[in-house]
């Protein structure tokens, strides 16, 4: 039995990424922020560490000894990517060069996963993104993102730490924090159905996006750690959806149109998005016989299901 360590195990990827390393028969360790509440899955240990000590972290590996260690910890709001930038370059590069730090000095043959974002391409030159597309950032979110992939790849390359970079493309799920613009159509699709007469304001409904599955996505995470081999591996499904045809198939699912209901306009709109950003997962398949589980129609109608049901339940209570 395996010890897994996790940071971020209170959003959506850690929590699927517990389920998924217990349900494999391995410990499960949530890496907290000290001083900030975050719920972990049933069945987990936690730790907390400040994210700047280096010793606290050191003294966290030695404690735990794990044998995998992901970070999915990042400072983010969806829409809200240049919110505090000293805090994103903080928490989202610089801490992960602690980390890494702390794998050398304390047992190097732990192997390590950063999360590492889509958002690093920006306004991307080409279509699909691959692995050996340059990267364009053009947020602090990003940025910081790609200051963490960069040192993954340095103590990979020069420390010989078995150090790998999953970039994720748009991943969605139940558990997607209310933020994004994807739990919003489903939260608006049960408050409809509930009787809600409110419509839901959008931005761009033209927009769009390479959307996953979140389950399936930490799976790639882990076949990532279980290759003899470590490397970065793009995490997509090759496909676009807009924002419009999202909200289409949300709305029919609970027999609703989605006309009467959406409005197009200035909320949320992200002018740092110019170009397609769609991924090519070509060598996650051919080196891990990585594929995407659940398809689009799928996932929409997972996440709405859930919604309505979570809706329904509160108005029962």
């Amino acid at each position: 039995m395996a010890t897994i360590l996790i940071s971020g195990i209170g959003g959506q990827d850690g929590s699927y990424l517990a389920e998924q390393s217990l349900a494999a028969g391995h410990r499960v360790v949530g890496l907290l922020r000290t001083g900030r509440a975050s719920r972990a899955p049933e069945n987990v240990e936690c730790v907390e560490w400040d994210f700047v000590s280096k010793e606290g972290l050191r003294a966290v590996l030695r404690d735990v000894r794990p044998a995998h260690f992901y970070n999915l910890a990042a400072f983010s709001t969806g829409a809200g990517m240049y919110d505090d930038a000293v805090a994103i370059g903080e928490l989202n590069g610089v801490a992960v060069a602690r980390m890494l730090q702390a794998i050398v000095d304390v047992d190097p043959e732990i192997r390590f996963c950063q999360a590492s974002s889509s958002e690093m391409f920006g306004d991307p030159i080409v279509v699909p993104q691959t692995e050996a597309t340059p990267f364009r950032p053009l947020s602090p979110y990003a940025a910081a993102k790609l200051f963490a992939h960069t040192v993954v790849n340095s103590f990979r390359m020069h420390r010989c730490v078995f150090a790998c970079s999953a970039i994720l493309y748009n991943h969605e799920s139940p558990r997607r924090g209310p933020a994004f613009v994807t739990r919003k159509i489903v939260d608006a699709v049960a408050r409809v159905r509930a009787g809600d007469t409110g419509k839901l304001l959008l931005g761009d409904l033209d927009a769009q996006r390479d959307w996953g599955y979140a389950p399936d996505y930490v799976r790639a995470m882990r076949l990532m750690l279980a290759h003899d081999r470590p490397c970065d591996y793009v995490v997509a499904t090759g496909e676009l959806h807009s924002v419009r045809e999202f909200c289409e198939l949300a709305f029919s699912h609970a027999g609703l149109d989605w006309r009467e209901w959406v409005e197009g306009g200035a909320a949320d709109v992200r002018q740092d998005r110019r170009g397609p950003r769609v991924g090519d997962a070509t060598k996650l398949r051919n080196t891990l016989g990585w594929r995407p589980e659940t398809d689009f129609g799928t996932l929409v109608r997972i996440m709405v299901d859930a919604a309505i049901a979570s809706t329904d339940a509160r108005m029962t209570t």
